[in-house]
């Protein structure tokens, strides 16, 4: 008891001067700052200008044009000689379907990269958030560990001193020796799992995370009430990758609009003027393509494809994710069942049962292999609990995904 309180004093001391200088985050403080900095949202913003620019060039007229030409006429049995010079001036009147077509293929795409930076907006939070439970995790693992450790090191000055004493074997010291060693390993195993989730964490903000950063959060974190035939409607109705979806297929219903428009493309009026020495002569004319040896039946016939394929895409994947729904809440009951049964009872009989060796050890009822064990359970014990409660919080974090809740601590 000593030497817990001991160590928990110089940790405390130490961990003050870096509590003072160290920001700390709140989960949804965590996620806007990593937003700031994610690349991938970088991209998907950059994405969605590019859109924008491809819907203005889709809506841009068609420019005129205009054409000169000059010369010198020279007749030998004609006194008609000298300068020549014609000047023309044309422009193509587009067919409107073509052209709402094509705003409509653009308009689309606008539409389709707004929804992919919501997608990705979403999948970074819910990736923050899940690299965040288990930063929490990898905290409790590590604090588990040094409990552990400790623990070890007062059962092993115990028994070092039975041994010395007589009392008991000398093989009670060399177990003790070897769980001890284990657990040191333990403790820098969860230590350094722990630096390597928070590196994975600062990657998403691109490092800017500041150093020595701490997070404020829990794995008991309140989880909202859910219903699981409303959560079957939201995956239905706001789920970012079925809008993308929904949103490439009238994309593709755009463009079979633009191939069936396209075989009368527009009209093209041009008016010319030509000056002759003796003549002058103006001509307004207009032209169109006919649709005779050219159809657009394989555009056509491309596009209705696609179209096809959408629509085949987006089926599947509403099949798909209401799977996936039903298999995360499965999860989330599961995990739930494990907190409650772990938490109320199982670890409760783990810690009697080490009271009881322990008292009985110290009694010469029991070897230390039976405390040794009592003590292995109560850590296994201990180790499924936090895991549960990580993996109840992480299907709460798939389950907001699926249904485009907004992803932030409840």
């Amino acid at each position: 008891m000593v030497l817990w309180l001991c160590w928990q004093t110089s940790w405390a001391l130490a961990q003050a001067p870096l509590a003072a200088t160290s920001p700390t985050y709140s989960v949804p403080e965590l996620v806007r700052t990593v937003l700031a900095f994610n690349p991938a949202l970088n991209q998907a913003q950059l994405g969605q200008a590019q859109a924008q620019a491809a819907l203005q060039t889709a809506q841009a007229l068609p420019n005129p044009r205009l054409e000169w030409s000059g010369g010198r006429a020279q007749a030998p049995l004609s006194s008609a000689q000298g300068a020549v010079s014609s000047w023309g001036a044309s422009q193509l009147l587009e067919n409107p379907q073509v052209r709402e077509a094509r705003s409509a293929i653009a308009r689309e795409g606008v539409a389709y990269q707004k929804v992919q930076v919501l997608q990705t907006q979403r999948d970074v939070i819910a990736h923050v958030r899940q690299l965040a439970y288990e930063v929490v995790l990898r905290q409790e693992e590590v604090q588990a560990a040094s409990e552990g450790l400790i623990l070890l090191e007062q059962t092993q000055d115990r028994v070092r001193l039975r041994v010395n004493s007589g009392e008991a074997p000398r093989y009670e010291i060399i177990k003790a020796d070897a769980e001890a060693i284990h657990a040191r390993q333990r403790q820098q195993t969860a230590q350094l799992a722990l630096e390597q989730t928070r590196i994975r964490l600062n990657q998403l903000a691109a490092g800017q995370l500041p150093a020595g950063w701490r997070l404020r959060a829990s794995l008991e974190d309140a989880l909202p009430i859910l219903d699981r035939d409303t959560l079957r409607r939201e995956v239905r109705s706001e789920n970012a990758e079925l809008k993308a979806l929904r949103t490439e297929v009238e994309r593709q219903r755009a463009r079979v609009r633009e191939a069936q428009a396209s075989r009368w493309p527009g009209v093209e009026i041009r008016y010319a003027q030509t000056r002759e020495p003796e003549v002058r002569q103006g001509m307004v004319g207009a032209s169109i393509q006919m649709p005779l040896l050219d159809q657009r039946q394989g555009p056509l016939a491309e596009a209705r494809a696609e179209l096809l394929r959408a629509q085949a895409r987006l089926e599947s994947r509403e099949s798909e994710l209401t799977l996936q729904l039903d298999a995360a809440w499965a999860a989330l009951e599961m995990a739930r069942l494990r907190v409650d049964s772990l938490g109320s009872g199982a670890i409760r009989e783990a810690e009697a049962a080490l009271r009881v060796s322990e008292a009985a050890y110290r009694f010469g009822e029991r070897g230390i292999l039976d405390v040794l064990d009592a003590q292995r359970v109560l850590r296994s014990v201990r180790a499924d609990l936090l895991l549960a409660r990580y993996q109840l919080q992480a299907a709460a974090i798939e389950i907001d995904v699926l249904t485009g809740r907004e992803l932030a601590q409840p």
